[in-house]
């Protein structure tokens, strides 16, 4: 099979000739730059420029060599765009690493901090030194929330404020042209699956806009405003929606939405605020994608979010990540059984929390060998580590990790 034809086959839950593999297709399947140089070490190759595609989390860019020494069949849509030396600036990491930060991302030093602004210069996101991430520092809704003005207002969030690659490009240098061309030349330029980062967060939007706790509490206490908040946060995604698959819906394979829902010990919120607030929601835009575009609709969403599998499958949801084992109810062999032949479980394959950091390559081979054996049986099974590789990995772990996938 290719990359693309394993994946997919993975998504229909049909047995692919190998696991599929994940590295860096996504927000949540990357590598810490400051792990990355270390990395190429480790693996004998020459040492590159380290750029970074999400300024947040510092994440990255993951060349072709090593995604071919890996095995990787998915690819990032953003990998089409910002491949210009001129795109890029040169900017330290916080342990002093030389890297690259997109030049319309590129923060600003303040006494003692880096900060990210939004495209007003107002600090959104700070990452005081002694970090390695940037947090947000602004909620556009915490005192007044004036939904008339609610596009302008997401803006000013860290999440949707802080773009990646393609970055500005669709706006500045060419708008839809461009972005289309761009998509096209990386769907021609390689055989694997190709993932649309798309967001349509609700949940995490509304967090962004009034601070987790307030919006906590408006969903307890207001139902009849978040209605509104949630219905006007609708419409803006749909109308995103169709532009975005408009264009580049015959490049990508796998369109990417946002919404943790979960924490260490369940989910957020009970079941029937996820029915009441959330699932029709999820489903008008899930059912709309598949009128526009031949995709699979993958879902991000952290925490033990077993509880509300049943609904997001109901929902129309194909696969989530990064299926976080370590949480209440996750358990990897319930799990399949319980859900294996509906939904593709598009992580699980090693636990970052404890064994990677932690553990001896010996012992996360095994742990990962286990891993596999439970969620690949009958395809439905992407394989990737369970959130981002973070800073304190020891490169030997991360080969370790991957070789025993081979």
């Amino acid at each position: 099979m290719t990359p693309r034809e394993r994946v997919l086959a993975s998504l229909n839950h049909e047995q692919p000739d190998r696991v599929a593999i994940d590295f860096g297709g996504h927000r949540s399947s990357g590598v810490a730059a400051m792990v990355y140089p270390k990395l190429r070490e480790a693996l004998g190759l020459e040492p590159r420029p380290v750029r970074i595609y999400d300024p947040i989390q510092q994440l990255a860019v993951i060349d072709e060599d090593v995604l071919d020494r890996f095995g990787v069949d998915v690819i990032e849509l953003g990998r089409g765009f910002a491949t210009r030396d001129e795109d890029w600036a040169d900017w330290p990491l916080p342990d002093g690493t030389p890297a690259q930060m997109p030049v319309w991302a590129l923060p600003r030093r303040e006494e003692g901090q880096w900060v990210l602004p939004d495209r007003t210069g107002r600090a959104i996101a700070k990452m005081p030194d002694g970090a390695i991430y940037f947090e947000q520092c602004h909620w556009p809704y915490l005192e007044d929330d004036d939904l008339d003005r609610l596009e302008e207002a997401i803006g000013e969030t860290m999440w949707a404020g802080i773009a990646s690659p393609p970055g500005p490009l669709v706006e500045g240098e060419g708008g839809d042209a461009a972005f289309v061309e761009g998509a096209k030349r990386l769907r021609e330029s390689t055989d694997r699956a190709i993932v649309g980062l798309f967001g349509g967060n609700l949940f995490e939007c509304s967090q962004w806009l009034y601070r987790m706790d307030r919006f906590l509490m408006l969903m307890a206490a207001d139902p009849k405003r978040t209605h509104e908040l949630l219905d006007r946060l609708v419409e803006i995604h749909l109308r995103n929606l169709e532009r975005y698959l408009g264009l580049v819906g015959p490049y990508i394979d796998v369109i990417v939405f946002g919404d943790d829902l979960g924490m260490q010990n369940g989910p957020q919120m009970s079941r029937a605020m996820y029915q009441e607030y959330f699932k029709p929601r999820h489903a008008l835009m899930w059912r709309r994608v598949k009128e526009l575009a031949d995709v699979k609709i993958l879902l991000h969403s952290c925490g033990g979010i077993r509880p509300l599998i049943p609904d997001l499958i109901d929902a129309g949801l194909d696969a989530f990540n990064p299926v976080q084992i370590s949480c209440r109810g996750m358990e990897p062999r319930q799990l399949k059984d319980d859900f294996g032949d509906r939904i593709t479980f598009w992580g699980g394959g090693c636990d970052t929390r404890s064994m990677l950091s932690k553990g001896t390559p010996d012992q996360i081979r095994e742990h990962v060998r286990q891993l596999v054996s439970i969620f690949s049986p009958g395809g439905g099974f992407v394989f990737q580590q369970v959130h981002n590789v973070l800073a304190d990995v020891p490169p030997e772990n991360l080969i370790a990790m991957f070789d025993a996938i081979q």
